[in-house]
């Protein structure tokens, strides 16, 4: 049996102890940790890949001040190239202990999808390598921006992500059923960034 947890504090320090395995959504409390881990992680990821980098950031729930999230560190790298990245890169980030998963790129061709485990197989990072100013690029960092800019839509969602995380134990199913609210808000954050 498959259950889902909303509870604890997991900082990033803890990511390897977080009480989550491949059948159950665990959402952590917001931690200050997890910008101090995205900022190690940016480091080394600027030392090996170097020029093929145009910049690093760092996305998804955890880069929301305030609100609760699984406690992943998300990472999105862009690059002026995926070909170039496809050359220069993936090898450079599996060196730093990721996984990359290339079976993604059949639903998201225009991303390179990374993902970092503890030694107890729970994941602690994930990487998206997209083309700088892609569709891909944009909307992620609207989001987020949005989210960060208005706490009240920062809460609502986070009321949302809660209540999925109770219906839903595989972590795709719950990525989908936050699309409809995340296609909103994106809507929303390209209205008033042309105003």
């Amino acid at each position: 049996m498959t259950t889902s947890r909303i509870v604890g504090d997991i900082g990033a320090n803890d990511l390897e102890k977080a009480p989550m395995t491949r059948n159950e959504i665990y959402l952590g409390p917001y931690s200050e940790k997890w910008q101090v881990e995205f900022e190690k992680e940016k480091s080394k990821l600027l030392e090996i890949l170097g020029k093929w980098v145009v910049a690093i950031e760092h996305v998804g729930s955890t880069a929301i001040p305030g609100m609760c999230a699984k406690p992943v560190i998300d990472i999105m790298i862009g690059v002026r190239s995926l070909k170039e990245a496809d050359e220069h890169c993936v090898a450079k980030i599996i060196s730093l202990g990721y996984d990359y998963v290339q079976r993604y790129e059949e639903t998201i061709p225009e991303r390179r999808y990374f993902q970092k485990n503890s030694p107890q197989g729970i994941r602690t990072h994930q990487i998206h390598l997209v083309e700088m100013n892609s569709a891909w690029w944009k909307r992620h960092l609207l989001f987020r921006d949005y989210l960060r800019a208005r706490p009240e839509v920062a809460k609502e969602y986070e009321i949302l992500k809660k209540s999925l995380a109770k219906k839903h134990t595989d972590t795709n199913e719950y990525a989908e059923a936050k699309t409809v609210f995340i296609r909103k808000i994106e809507a929303k954050a390209t209205k008033d960034e042309l105003q």
